[in-house]
């Protein structure tokens, strides 16, 4: 049968916390000091404060649909067949951005750790466990999201402990120097890698979750928390390295974590933010897997989603193998292609559907 399983509110905070941090913790430093400079993390502040704005659009649009995913919605909305076309045009976005996740990590992985492993057999052993996440269901992946948002924070705590002796506040200032526009571009591009992607978080609320009034709070919260992560991060990566040097590291999060020096004893301890992003950045490929295998199932009338997830995560895993040449052309990619696809799938279409449904609702009550 198609996903019968629920989950709670607070399982459902969980998810979306790891979901907003995701891949941000570890790329998104760069592209906020390349634009803002030493104002990326004020960037990073006002940025969440949007992306807040846009999680609670999410919010009220799911509460109108109770019990449906967000390709219901569509047929709901548009009917059957744009209603399937633009779940499709959707679920297209979601899929290429998981391969896109799996490329990345492996990549990441690769380069960091095991320079001559073949990164076909890395990505072969990270899209395995997604695909086996999947196929055991929502409920068993989000109770290992509980345990592992565990120890995330835990090494996130020793992270910062570590890291603070060697903050340097003249880093950060002169405070408010970057002028309006580059700022707004960090803001627009912050909020594209951290928000706007969580339209996806739609498939899971509020079809699957037992009491969608409360995971609407959690939704915002869940978020709130993914977000003032990235701001200590940001904030961590700009007053230790510097604006510059943040801007010109592929992964500055993981040169900050090999700054730590305590008395010549704690040393090199960039493992703890490799396994940091690595469970952030498993949850996020197993949730987008997990939405298309849904979502197809409910396009096609599937009674049941499971055996789709094989197909599926092959056809992901040979498009992370041949998709980018090299980590570039990704972040090529990334700034002149996929954030119109994230702002048009993840903000428009959602604002959309909202006022359609609002003025659907006001014109049926006042018939």
């Amino acid at each position: 049968m198609l996903e019968t399983e629920k989950i709670s509110a607070r399982q459902y905070r969980t998810l979306v916390t790891f979901f907003t941090i995701g891949t941000t913790i570890i790329t998104v430093p760069t592209t906020m000091a390349a634009e803002a400079k030493q104002d990326g993390w004020i960037g990073a502040v006002l940025g969440v404060a949007v992306g807040l704005i846009i999680i609670w659009l999410y919010s009220k649009l799911g509460l109108l649909f109770p019990g449906k995913t967000f390709v219901e919605m569509h047929e709901n909305l548009f009917g059957k067949w744009i209603g399937k076309m633009i779940s499709l045009f959707f679920l297209s976005m979601i899929f290429l951005y998981g391969s896109e996740l799996l490329f990345y990590a492996g990549k990441f992985i690769s380069i960091q750790f095991f320079p001559q492993t073949p990164i076909a057999a890395i990505h072969i052993s990270m899209a395995t466990i997604v695909i086996i996440s999947v196929r055991l269901g929502l409920e068993t992946f989000t109770r290992s999201a509980e345990i592992f948002i565990v120890f995330f924070f835990i090494l996130f705590i020793i992270l910062i402990v570590f890291i603070a002796p060697q903050i340097n506040l003249e880093n950060i200032q002169p405070v408010f120097e970057v002028e309006t526009k580059p700022l707004l571009r960090a803001i627009f591009f912050f909020v594209e890698f951290s928000t706007v992607t969580s339209v996806v978080l739609l498939m899971i609320f509020p079809a699957f979750v037992n009491q969608p009034k409360a995971a609407s709070k959690s939704f915002m919260i869940g978020y709130l928390i993914g977000g003032i992560v990235m701001i200590v991060v940001i904030f961590l990566t700009i007053s230790v390295l510097g604006a510059d040097s943040t801007a010109r590291h592929t992964y500055p999060t993981y040169a900050l974590a090999r700054k730590i020096n305590i008395g010549n004893f704690v040393q090199r301890i960039e493992a703890v933010l490799a396994i940091m992003w690595i469970l952030s950045i498993y949850m996020k490929m197993t949730i987008y897997l997990y939405a298309v295998t849904i979502g197809i199932a409910q396009i096609f009338n599937l009674k049941n989603h499971r055996p789709l997830t094989l197909p599926l995560g092959g056809v992901s895993l040979t498009l992370s193998l041949v998709m980018f040449s090299n980590v570039i052309e990704q972040q090529t990619w990334d700034q002149e292609f996929a954030v119109l696809f994230s702002y048009t799938v993840g903000f428009l279409l959602p604002l959309i559907m909202l006022c359609i449904a609002v003025f659907r609702k006001i014109n049926d009550s006042t018939r």
